[in-house]
């Protein structure tokens, strides 16, 4: 599945680090960076001056993983 846990998953806030969504992705740091930089990044990222920053419910989505359904 993902390098993170459901329960982690679905406890992240509203927008989280690009190398969170990575690690949930199963993506290392600097391959999750060149996509970033490229906008190749599986899901939508926000840049925001220096940093990128990924919108939680679009990781969830692309994990198949409905927020709010446990089970």
């Amino acid at each position: 599945m993902s390098g993170m846990t459901r329960s982690q998953l679905l406890a992240l806030p509203a927008t989280t680090d690009l190398v969170t969504a990575a690690k949930a992705l199963g993506i290392g740091r600097t391959t999750a960076y060149q996509l970033a930089r490229t906008g190749e990044f599986p899901v939508p990222v926000l840049r925001l001056g220096t940093r990128y920053r990924v919108v939680s419910s679009g990781l969830l989505a692309a994990l198949g993983i409905e927020h709010g359904v446990h089970g």
